[in-house]
């Protein structure tokens, strides 16, 4: 990758930054029964957070200071999984322990099964061995998050992490040592590397990309997504840490204000389908790329899905005829008073393989309460059209259209 095609946001500032590194991925279809787990999975994950910012209201978000000397730029390329989940490659200790990971933007830790866990989820997957680790420290501090059929347990242990060619020493990370459920068990990732505020994250934690920022790692205190689009294998995507690759996007990068340090979440105005503006009852949402759907209320989910033509049907999703795709509207989120524009073909997923118009396709919108959060979860099926840059030192969020 070329150094010209590298910018950092004070590109956004004649910084001198070198070439990152990247680990390529593949990708895997998207099925009916992944969309049933994803559905548990994504009540989980923002029930335990929606619990955890209520506790941790008094905790005060603060800028790290310093010179940004680094002489890298860390990339991970990402693969897609089921052309709605994307994961990576870092790894843990010393020798390296491989690991593959969702690089989460909706959570803060970085959580990998252990040796001393005898779930079926953990023998099922890669499991790190501290006793093989000439770098481990030992903390011990017990943590739980709690899902909905039980506690993802563990403890915390300190080691060093490598993230696309980049050595973040002594970070604090979870050893699960009970994984409930069958989501963990059927998911194609080890574990979870959380890059949202720090004010969410268990036990208070330094979250892994602050780290980065504190050891002087990148430039710059921002990462950017780009999610790609090919189901049939082929590039899955990249993370890149410090900056943002410009051959990944195309025009102006629009900003958005992050309204509440905790997500990444951000406000948005009009939703159009077609040219007709709906009410919606959220105004704000999550910018995750650790969801696959865009996730909303379920009044937002009706009104919306009965616009675009779909059908609930049994197990609750919002289905529609595969062969009206070429028909259907585009629809228009707007954020930082510029409408982001999908087509069909960007929201609805087939889930049944085949082509576009054949087999079993269903909505991009999913609807779920997730108690006191009204927000969005734009998730996956909205990033694949958008690469996005996440700005920690200014608290802002970039799209811009994806290539």
């Amino acid at each position: 990758m070329r150094l010209a095609n590298l910018l950092t946001l004070a590109v956004l500032s004649c910084a001198t930054i070198a070439s990152p590194i990247s680990v390529s991925l593949k990708k895997i279809p998207l099925t009916s029964d992944d969309l049933r787990s994803y559905e548990k999975a994504i009540a989980y994950k923002y029930g335990i957070m929606d619990s955890y910012m209520d506790a941790q209201k008094k905790v005060v978000f603060q800028n790290d200071d310093g010179e940004k000397n680094s002489l890298s730029l860390p990339s991970v390329e990402l693969t897609n999984f089921m052309n709605a989940q994307y994961f990576g490659e870092i790894t843990i200790g010393t020798p390296p322990q491989l690991f593959t990971v969702v690089f989460d933007t909706g959570s803060s830790n970085l959580w990998v099964p252990s040796t001393k866990c005898s779930s079926i989820a953990c023998w099922l997957h890669r499991r790190y061995d501290a006793s093989k680790s000439s770098t481990h420290k030992k903390n011990g501090t017990e943590f739980a998050i709690q899902y909905g059929t039980g506690a993802l347990e563990g403890i915390i242990s300190n080691e060093n992490i490598n993230i696309g060619g980049a050595d973040i020493l002594g970070l604090d990370f979870g050893e699960s040592v009970k994984e409930p459920g069958f989501t963990f068990a059927v998911g194609r990732f080890d574990g979870i590397l959380g890059l949202a505020y720090d004010t969410i994250a268990v036990q208070r934690v330094v979250p892994p990309f602050y780290a980065m920022v504190q050891q002087k790692l990148v430039d710059a205190p921002i990462f950017s997504a780009w999610l790609g689009n090919n189901a049939n294998g082929g590039e899955g995507g990249e993370i890149v840490f410090g900056g943002v690759n410009k051959d990944r996007f195309t025009g102006p990068i629009v900003w958005a204000p992050v309204v509440r340090k905790a997500y990444w979440e951000v406000a948005f105005s009009d939703f159009t389908v077609g040219q007709t503006k709906l009410e919606i009852a959220a105004k704000s949402a999550a910018i995750d790329t650790g969801s696959s759907l865009i996730v909303v209320p379920t009044k937002d989910a009706e009104v919306i899905n009965t616009k675009l033509g779909a059908k609930k049907n049994a197990q609750g999703q919002w289905t529609v005829d595969c062969a009206e795709i070429p028909n259907m509207p585009d629809i228009s989120l707007t954020i930082g008073g510029v409408p982001h524009a999908l087509s069909a073909k960007d929201y609805v997923l087939n889930v049944g393989g085949g082509s576009l118009t054949a087999g079993n396709c269903v909505s991009g919108f999913m609807g779920m309460d997730l108690g006191s959060l009204n927000i969005w979860i734009v998730g996956d099926v909205f990033l694949r059209k958008y690469l996005t840059i996440y700005d920690l030192g200014n608290h802002r969020v970039g799209f811009a259209e994806a290539v």
